[in-house]
């Protein structure tokens, strides 16, 4: 059946909207172009964005021609104001933006372990509070978290973990409780995943594995477009994973003995020291300063153990979800690059007849904020925009 003329007029309103968001300012005539709507549909739909206050004239075209310039149409970009939190276990790194992702201000609070609950869930808000306000915003529309765990995709609350700070699941709460906001909570690896997808290494890929490498190790599942969580949200705990060559078994009550044992950021180091690589005084997690090092002097035997290692796990995911491309993220596989990833390939070609990819991720530990971010721009614009009808 034909589409009603309200909903016609919401779906061209849509798609105007999606296109200023990723093409940038428009003149009407380009937003013509680009939908394929007449020029008195262009007229009309500019006028209610207009008076929606969701669009404004941004500035007009250069072009030398008779007649005034045309008008340069742009989302209102502090319509609504978005924060992102990346919590791990030393810390927290923070960044408030506007509606279109533009980041305004961002802060960084390190957390010792000696830190009772009550102080640092106390000094994260303070901190948040205060970037909001050099921020230039008043309220938040939507706040972006990651964090190590797994979130329950029944009530998106973060589940009681083992090895997690205590203030991880008492600051959640409290900012779902203290902030006028919707509140996105995320796996961290996920969010990584999301941003490797979006601006990074499997840009524009539907299918692929995101191998999380930095403190401790996990896996991302984007198949078919789609970002997987499993039924307990609990898909891609890789870390849990029997492999050979850890001496034991995982367990309900921790991953020692599990593929973490071979590849978290401890096993790495240890790994390092059996090859007679030193960790060099940088800042950052160790395992990937001693990666990056080993990367430039060319340690190759070490490289090609820790190859081997990272194989193992990827083996296994490709054998189950032959997902065409493996993406070594996190900090350890930023630092490795190129050519840790090239080491993996060749390890992995020998242990499963699938053809798979491996990519060095491009974000390192930046991409769990810049996915958190990327989340909470979708979450806002979904309902500052209306659905997608």
């Amino acid at each position: 059946m034909p589409a009603s003329p309200s909903t016609a007029r919401a779906i061209n309103d849509r798609l105007a909207l999606e296109l200023l968001q990723s093409e940038g300012p428009l003149t009407a005539g380009q937003l013509k172009t680009l939908t394929g709507l007449s020029r008195p549909t262009v007229a009309d739909l500019v006028e209610r964005l207009q008076a929606s206050g969701l669009v404004g004239v941004v500035g007009e075209t250069g072009a030398r021609r008779r007649g005034p310039n045309a008008r340069v149409y742009g989302i209102v970009a502090d319509r609504a104001h978005l924060a992102a939190l990346d919590i791990r276990t030393e810390g927290v790194s923070l960044v408030v933006a506007d509606l279109l992702g533009e980041i305004l201000a961002e802060a960084a609070l390190p957390i010792d372990r000696d830190t009772g609950p009550g102080p640092a869930v106390e000094r994260t808000v303070a901190v948040l509070e205060r970037t909001v306000r050099e921020a230039g915003a008043t309220r938040l529309h939507t706040v972006g978290i990651g964090v190590p765990g797994l979130i329950d995709p029944a009530t998106g609350e973060l589940r009681d973990a083992t090895g997690l700070p205590a203030w991880h699941r008492l600051l959640v709460a409290e900012l779902q409780k203290r902030l006028p906001a919707r509140v996105v909570l995320e796996n961290e690896t996920n969010l990584a995943a999301v941003a490797e997808q979006r601006a990074g290494a499997a840009r524009h890929r539907d299918t692929f594995v995101c191998l999380w490498l930095g403190h401790g190790v996990g896996a991302a599942l984007f198949l078919d477009g789609r970002l997987r969580r499993g039924a307990s949200g609990g898909a891609g705990e890789i870390g849990f994973l029997p492999v050979p060559g850890t001496g034991g078994l995982p367990s309900a009550h921790g991953c020692e003995g599990g593929f973490h044992s071979l590849a978290g950021s401890a096993a790495i180091c240890l790994l390092a020291e059996e090859y007679g690589v030193k960790a060099p005084d940088a800042p950052g997690p160790a395992a990937a300063a001693i990666v990056a090092e080993a990367v430039a002097a060319g340690e190759d035997a070490f490289l090609d153990a820790l190859a081997r290692r990272l194989a193992l796990g990827a083996a296994a995911v490709a054998s189950v979800l032959d997902p065409g491309c493996v993406v070594l993220g996190g900090e350890v596989g930023l630092a490795g690059g190129a050519e840790l990833a090239a080491r993996v390939e060749s390890a992995l070609a020998e242990l499963t007849p699938l053809a798979t990819r491996v990519r060095a991720g491009e974000l390192g530990g930046a991409a769990v904020l810049r996915g958190a971010l990327l989340t909470a721009r979708d979450a806002a614009q979904e309902e500052v925009f209306g659905p997608a009808l």
